[in-house]
């Protein structure tokens, strides 16, 4: 009983204030005037997985802590997920199923994000992106632009403090 008491918990404040800080990078305006991305669902979606995809890459180098931190912010994210699929009307018995499919377009993204950025150029970077954020459609520098941005902040997120992080400091560069 006493146990509890001395483990280091995270608030669910920190993690809402990481969450929250991940999706207001992703809703900037700047993504969908100046880089093309598509202001739709799906493409606000994706803003969403891309920042989250690099915040929880960077906490897996932080050893477990940072992997449990990782795991409440993405716990977070699907919380979030199950409450807009309501709020836009998707039934009880269809949320189980677009759920799974959110994970596992979260996952395939988060791989394809991981090994473009393991490529010593961003060619591979473009294309991930390009699929992704575009649907696949040529988008000119919007691709382009948007790899060499998603490196910068995958290169940023590598020099924050693990402590400033698991306190809920979480910096984004600008687009």
């Amino acid at each position: 009983m006493i146990l509890p008491l001395f483990r280091r918990v995270q608030p669910l404040d920190t993690i809402s204030i990481l969450y929250g800080t991940i999706v207001a990078q992703a809703r900037l305006p700047s993504f969908y005037r100046d880089y093309g991305v598509p202001d739709t669902v799906d493409g606000r979606f994706d803003l969403i997985v891309l920042h989250l995809a690099l915040v929880l890459r960077r906490l897996e180098g932080d050893g477990e802590a940072g992997r449990v931190l990782g795991q409440k912010v993405f716990d977070l994210f699907c919380q979030d997920m199950d409450r807009n699929l309501r709020e836009i009307g998707i039934g009880d018995l269809k949320i189980p199923d677009e759920m799974r499919r959110i994970g596992a377009a979260f996952y395939g993204r988060a791989k394809a994000y991981n090994l473009a950025l393991a490529e010593p150029n961003d060619d591979a970077l473009t294309e991930v992106v390009a699929r992704n954020l575009y649907a696949g459609v040529p988008s000119g520098l919007g691709a382009q632009r948007t790899a060499s941005y998603l490196r910068k902040v995958a290169e940023n997120l590598a020099g924050q403090d693990a402590a400033s992080i698991s306190r809920g400091e979480l910096r984004f560069p600008q687009p």
